[in-house]
């Protein structure tokens, strides 16, 4: 059995994740400084899931390891603008 753990935006992630998660989170927080999103008292999450890590970030973004190609998946909240159209 693994615990996870958190760690504030801009720490070190924690060793045990594989390289290329550490890379994704690297690379969600270079995008959130290029954009200037405020991350203060933003913190990452991480959980094990039969054996694989979910990272997740306060703002909704999650990245899953794929064990088998080692690679990550970063997947963003979606941000929608009311319309005109929206019910009430």
């Amino acid at each position: 059995m693994q615990l996870g753990t958190r760690w504030a935006v801009g720490e070190q992630p924690p060793s045990s994740l594989p390289e290329v998660v550490a890379y994704a989170v690297t690379t969600v927080e270079e995008e959130l400084v290029a954009t200037d999103v405020e991350t203060d008292g933003w913190r990452w999450t991480l959980t094990w899931l039969e054996g694989k890590p979910v990272v997740e970030l306060d703002d909704g973004t999650v990245i899953r390891y794929n064990q088998n190609e080692d690679s990550a998946t970063i997947t963003q909240p979606v941000e929608t603008e009311s319309s005109d159209y929206d019910e009430v």
